[in-house]
């Protein structure tokens, strides 16, 4: 019988028959006859030979797995006896999987959770889906080349390929990851960097010293940035570490509700509520370390508050009050928050470098969020290989829906 019901890989020609057996979808199909040109001679020829029916996979049609019993057609040349199968939409030569099938599998390859997800739901090994995802990875996933003007760096915990950390590229104004390295050693980042990054004059970055000694290595000192959200939590650690020391002297009933209401001294003060505020004062009153800690916190918010609104057109007057915030620091004597002003004295180039350039991580940190959601889906990657093209081909192809 014929159909009028349309459906993906099978517009081209006619469903003869449907049928449904053990929860499996079956369909007869077939081409229209018409003449074919020989591929021997390059004449023109209408004559069947005689017919043929393949068995094909195709994706799931109403929720069903779906077989196609395709009657295929073989014809034979009048003018050199050549016989040819017909010229098809369907299946490619020598596939038992539909050209639709596999346009979809590569997709979900990409979408899906994980490998055996994938194979569970389109009725097939893992193995086979390993070999097909190889075979995607080679075809597909575009390699940079060459590296922008700006990049940035930044480690996550892969566990992939026998090393616990991995390095990932990318490009924060494009907001695309160009390559995962294997490890976050120096001498692998200094060997991608020499090799990719000519046009490379902006860095950003974490404050990692092994990073920012491959980057000056390989490039010859480009413009380093501090991310942002890294040199601030240098300053909230240190009021971390002075609530920890002082709480310990504390009645057992103040340390435990001390601990319990720590995110009152983070918050800004001018957001917190009537309730948070008491519990602010009653401690900050038993600590004068701790109320010390709190205003030097409150004085960093209010310098880092005017950086960003100053941005790149007052940087000296930024400085200026940058050094400010160094001498309430030595004045407060505190030596968590000391150790905290070593580091900004270290990075201050590359802190006040954040301000003049407005460059930050936080597109590379969502690729890291992202990056950790695959992991815990597939329950870990084994091969690096396979881990990096995972991620790179989910971003390249991220937009493209099944």
């Amino acid at each position: 019988m014929n159909s009028n019901i349309t459906l993906p890989g099978l517009e081209e020609g006619n469903i003869l028959d449907t049928e449904v057996r053990e929860g499996i979808y079956y369909i007869r199909w077939e081409l229209e006859r018409t003449s074919h040109r020989c591929p021997q001679c390059g004449e023109w020829t209408n004559k069947v030979h005689d017919y043929r029916t393949q068995k094909v996979r195709h994706p799931s049609i109403f929720g069903r797995q779906t077989i196609i019993f395709y009657r295929k057609r073989r014809y034979k040349c009048v003018f050199c006896g050549k016989r040819f199968f017909e010229r098809n939409p369907l299946v490619k030569r020598y596939k038992r999987q539909s050209i639709e099938f596999n346009q979809v599998l590569s997709l979900e390859l990409v979408h899906g959770k994980s490998f055996r997800d994938v194979a569970t739901r389109f009725h097939t090994s893992p193995t086979t889906i390993m070999r097909r995802f190889d075979e995607i990875t080679a075809s597909k996933m575009k390699e940079t080349q060459a590296l922008p003007k700006v990049i940035a760096i930044d480690e996550y915990k892969g566990d992939a390929g026998n090393e616990k950390y991995q390095t990932v590229i990318a490009d924060p104004i494009n907001r695309k990851p160009l390559e995962i390295l294997k490890d976050r050693k120096k001498d692998t980042l200094v060997d991608y960097l020499r090799m990719h990054g000519e046009k490379v004059e902006f860095v950003v970055m974490d404050m990692s010293p092994s990073f920012k000694a491959a980057v000056d290595k390989a490039l010859g000192h480009p413009i380093v940035i501090a991310d942002r959200f890294h040199f601030t939590r240098y300053i909230y650690w240190a009021l971390e570490r002075v609530r920890i020391r002082v709480q310990r002297e504390f009645h057992d009933y103040d340390r435990k509700k001390c601990k319990r209401m720590r995110h009152v001294f983070y918050k800004k003060q001018s957001k917190l509520t009537k309730k948070q505020q008491w519990y602010l004062d009653r401690y900050l009153h038993m600590s004068p370390d701790l109320k010390r800690a709190h205003e030097l916190k409150e004085a960093y918010n209010v310098w880092f508050q005017l950086a960003k609104a100053n941005g790149p057109n007052a940087l000296k007057n930024t400085k200026k009050y940058l050094y400010q915030f160094y001498e309430l620091v030595q004045n407060a004597g505190l030596p968590e928050f000391l150790k905290a002003k070593e580091t900004f004295h270290n990075w201050q180039k590359e802190i006040m470098n954040s301000f003049a350039f407005d460059l930050h991580n936080g597109y590379i940190e969502g690729i890291n969020n992202q990056t950790k959601v695959i992991k815990r889906n597939a329950f870990g990657f084994r091969r690096f290989d396979r881990f990096r093209a995972r991620i790179l081909l989910h971003h390249q192809y991220k937009k493209k829906v099944v």
